[in-house]
């Protein structure tokens, strides 16, 4: 009977997580088909004349999605070899938060409870994130992220540093003027925002002096953003230089991806990939 149970779990593991055979793409169409409806019925629902409109049948497709992502989290959950490594995982998460919302509605009955409830739907939309395991370049910017991360972590305390240079000294510049640099975290502020282009125009210098420091801030902004855009894109490249044989296999034991083609064996803990 185990057997049984044990070749059933290794069949339904194979089209929850791999699409490399009909059933398993099949399968993932569906379900982004289904992931894709709930996100458009979460925005549907957040306008007020469809939602007085159409109320009933949001909420009834709204059950219907949620006990079929129920039905895919605990399908997940059981074709593994250590569950728990898949429920604390990334896409564990997510897979919780797509499901747990409309079923703590239960316990926000009371119109005291609206605002809470309110705030609980809006989890779903969490859903979006189930969009990043069917698309293959994401696992290559997640390890280009990775791999380039100490490198951002310089570029980023350096940028810190010449904003608070930056806002120390436009406070010596402009305090007097009363055009808003009012403290150095104020002032810092600015900086951060004028550096990154962003502009809320909240705050400007006064001074011709302040306005030229502006104005090379300004142009300083355009190079630091494609730095770090740069070191991922070097990283990227290098990973597909090296990476170029990936499947969408997943070990049944620790959840690992990104398998060459071809392979019988897990590169993360050596488990057999698919048991005959």
């Amino acid at each position: 009977m185990s057997n049984l149970t044990s070749k059933w779990q290794k069949k339904l593991h194979e089209i929850i997580y791999e699409a490399d055979t009909p059933a398993g793409k099949l399968f993932d169409v569906v379900l982004l088909i289904v992931i894709l409806t709930s996100i458009i019925l979460v925005m549907l629902e957040s306008v007020d004349s469809i939602d007085t409109k159409y109320h009933n049948f949001l909420v009834v497709s709204e059950w219907i999605i949620t006990i079929l992502f129920s039905i895919e989290y605990i399908a997940r959950v059981i074709t593994v070899k250590k569950p728990w490594k898949y429920v604390f995982s990334f896409y564990g998460i997510v897979d919780l938060l797509s499901t747990i919302p409309m079923y703590l509605s239960f316990f926000f009955v009371s119109s005291s409870s609206f605002v809470a409830f309110r705030a609980l739907r809006l989890l779903r939309v969490f859903r979006i994130l189930k969009l990043t395991r069917y698309i293959g370049a994401s696992t290559n910017f997640v390890r280009a992220l990775k791999t380039s991360r100490a490198k951002i972590a310089v570029f980023l305390s350096f940028v810190i540093i010449l904003c608070i240079i930056l806002g120390t000294v436009m406070y010596l510049v402009e305090s007097e003027e009363g055009s808003g640099f009012t403290s150095i975290p104020r002032s810092v502020y600015w900086a951060i925002v004028t550096l990154t282009t962003v502009g809320y125009g909240d705050i400007a210098p006064a001074t011709p002096l302040g306005q030229f420091i502006a104005s090379l801030i300004m142009i300083m902004g355009y190079g630091i953003i494609a730095i770090p855009t740069g070191i991922v894109s070097s990283e990227m490249t290098k990973i597909k230089k090296h990476d170029v044989h990936t499947n969408t296999q997943s070990c049944p034991n620790c959840l690992a991806g990104n398998h060459r083609d071809g392979a019988h064996f897990c590169h993360n803990c050596g488990n057999i990939l698919n048991e005959e």
